[in-house]
């Protein structure tokens, strides 16, 4: 974890005491908790894409199938 961004651990930890001198202690578990929810949310919307997909992939696949095997019976 220590490649985030090109970012070294000292780096990491000035950052840290500037957002909290810039939003105090009081609004950090706030701003902590709304990057939580924030991240749930992209996570959750994200795995929705993927099984969505994965749905439409499969559907693709199965009629794939039938038009080959309508095709195989109509040469017979």
């Amino acid at each position: 974890m220590n490649f985030i961004l090109f970012i070294s651990g000292g780096e990491i930890f000035i950052i840290l005491i500037v957002i909290l001198l810039l939003f105090g202690s009081k609004k950090l578990p706030e701003l902590a908790k709304g990057l939580g929810k924030g991240m749930k949310e992209f996570r959750k919307a994200t795995n929705d894409i993927k099984k969505e997909f994965e749905n439409e992939s499969q559907t693709v696949k199965e009629i794939s199938e039938i038009t080959k095997t309508i095709k195989k019976e109509t040469k017979l």
